[in-house]
């Protein structure tokens, strides 16, 4: 079952994804109050079963609660850690974590602008995981079992603003810069240690094609890592990081910019297209 955020009843709602329907089910907080629940009354949903909206007639935004906590892992591939400033480094032997606000969020097909005083964007693509349920002090057999769900993410950074000091906060929170697609049940999509394959493109060239099965740290020990220092609630979000292929490492840098179009296409979790717009954060002011 597929599941995104839309614009309705001038409020955040979450909504039922069938073919190409939208099933409106309940407010954005309320449905993660819940979301087994809700899965379980979507599972029910026909093309014409219900009011519903066709997909396209209304604005998608994320389906992620205010109150969540968006916590991204950085240099969680071997091959990414070997591409680009950490490569002289020893793997690392605990995650590394960094906070993305929840209002640096966006969905597909919203422009993202290139900050002033950066030379351009640079992409992630990965896979974000959904928390479910209550997860405190667990262990990695019950961290598996609270996620509800996941969904392509493309981490986009703002490079000059991240190395300016050793904490990555101002470069990962750039506006519109954390995209998400739609939610897929984790019934339907698996154990990511079983491998998906993550793809991103730009302007139409492959630039990252890696294998979830590749990751330092699985998403059990992740979240059982975080839990044991803080409460993880429904609606949370773990982004589990992005393979090789990223754009400051390359020779010469490839950096995305205004009129350029990326693409993350994961196995089982379809394709999130991002274009980069003509807007600067200080053209919005």
């Amino acid at each position: 079952m597929q599941f995104v955020g839309i614009d309705h009843c001038a409020e955040s709602w979450a909504a039922a994804l069938v073919d190409s329907r939208l099933f409106p089910l309940a407010p954005v907080a309320e449905f993660w109050t819940g979301p087994a629940g809700w899965q379980e009354k979507a599972l029910t949903l026909t093309a014409d079963a219900g009011p519903s909206l066709e997909r396209g007639t209304v604005s998608e935004v994320p389906l992620v609660p205010a109150s969540a906590r968006v916590i991204c892992v950085g240099l969680n591939y071997k091959a990414h850690v070997a591409e680009g400033s950490y490569k002289d480094q020893d793997l690392p032997a605990y995650p590394t974590l960094f906070g993305r606000w929840t209002a640096s969020l966006s969905v597909g097909n919203v422009p993202v602008p290139v900050p002033a005083g950066e030379d351009g964007l640079d992409w992630e693509g990965e896979v974000a995981a959904y928390i479910g349920r209550r997860v405190e002090s667990a262990d990695e057999a019950e961290a598996v079992e609270s996620v509800f769900g996941y969904s392509t993410f493309n981490d986009i950074t703002a490079r000059r603003a991240q190395k300016l000091t050793t904490q990555w906060t101002l470069g990962k929170n750039g506006d519109f810069t954390g995209p998400l697609g739609p939610m897929v049940s984790q019934d339907e999509v698996g154990d990511l240690r079983d491998g998906l394959q993550v793809r991103t493109r730009v302007n139409g060239t492959e630039v990252q094609n890696g294998n979830t099965r590749d990751m330092i740290f699985s998403i059990p020990a992740i979240i059982s890592l975080i839990s044991q220092t803080l409460t993880l609630h429904p609606g949370d979000v773990i982004a589990t990081g992005t393979p090789e292929g990223v754009g400051y490492a390359r020779t010469p840098q490839w950096l995305l910019q205004p009129g350029d179009t990326v693409e993350v296409e994961i196995d089982k979790l379809g394709t999130l297209t991002t274009p980069v717009g003509e807007l600067s954060l200080r053209s919005l002011a």
